[in-house]
């Protein structure tokens, strides 16, 4: 006859089943948890280089070309191309006509060093 304060192996498999399940769960989480940091991190990298640069919103109709920082919320460009101040200031020297973006006003950090 067996001793009934022994746990049996299956029992004993059962609880490390249990608790390897519930270790899964932590690493799942905490890799869910990661991830969204991450793509965080990505988001606000990203924000901070088009922060940085500049682009210009085409002409429509009449309206003139517009300079916008890079992280002006007033015009998206679908493409992502960011102009660097070099770049910038040399789109100014040789277009005919383009206007700063009021809400941004992208000059201030033109016309510094």
């Amino acid at each position: 006859m067996s001793d009934p304060s022994q746990i049996s192996r299956l029992d004993k498999l059962r609880v490390t089943r249990e608790y390897l399940a519930y270790q899964l769960q932590r690493t799942d989480a905490t890799i869910r948890e990661l991830e969204a940091e991450e793509k965080q991190e990505r988001h606000r990298a990203e924000q901070a280089r088009a922060d940085q640069g500049w682009k210009i919103q085409p002409q429509r109709g009449e309206a003139p070309p517009v300079l916008h920082r890079g992280g002006c919320a007033t015009y998206k460009s679908r493409d992502g191309y960011l102009l660097d101040r070099g770049q910038a200031r040399l789109a100014l020297t040789h277009e005919t006509y383009i206007v700063m973006c009021e809400i941004c006003t992208p000059q201030t950090d033109l016309t510094d060093g």
